[in-house]
């Protein structure tokens, strides 16, 4: 568990793609988070069309380092899920320790609870009436490096 204390926010990616398989990896870990009743309310959209990702980008006044990723990774949840929004902290989190655990680097761009925000990326990628956007996740090979601060 050594991407808990190595993780961090990374704004910079370099401009080659991520591997299928790689990206895949990086699904199952978030999958594989605990959820209230087993409920999984999650659901993965892997976005790789560079105009999309530009898209995504505007989301948020927060989300302009996103069009720089090879990879904006959008976790939706089903709206029928009882806590549905912990469950996706958890998953998110399983994410992105994984994304850096395989020499990759990521950013959490928060979109839930702002409800326009919500909207807007749901709209963007057309996504099904029973899902709520909770986040989008930029990810790629990271183009900076930094230490992770101390936080104990």
């Amino acid at each position: 568990m050594n991407s808990i204390f190595h993780r961090i926010s990374v704004r910079k990616f370099e401009d080659r793609p991520v591997e299928k398989e790689k990206i895949v990896q990086v699904l199952k870990a978030g999958m594989q988070a605990p959820s209230a009743c087993n409920q999984q309310p999650w659901e993965f959209y892997v976005v790789t069309d560079k105009e999309k990702i530009q898209e995504l980008s505007t989301a948020t006044p927060y989300s302009k380092c996103a069009a720089g990723a090879p990879v904006v990774i959008v976790p939706v949840y089903r709206t029928e899920g009882l806590v549905a929004p912990i469950d996706m902290a958890i998953a998110q989190q399983n994410i992105w320790l994984e994304t850096d655990e395989i020499g990759l680097g990521g950013v959490w761009i928060g979109i839930a609870p702002i409800e326009e925000r919500m909207e807007l990326v749901h709209k963007m990628l057309d996504l099904p009436e029973n899902v709520k956007v909770f986040s989008l996740f930029a990810m790629g090979y990271p183009a900076e490096e930094r230490p992770q601060q101390d936080r104990f």
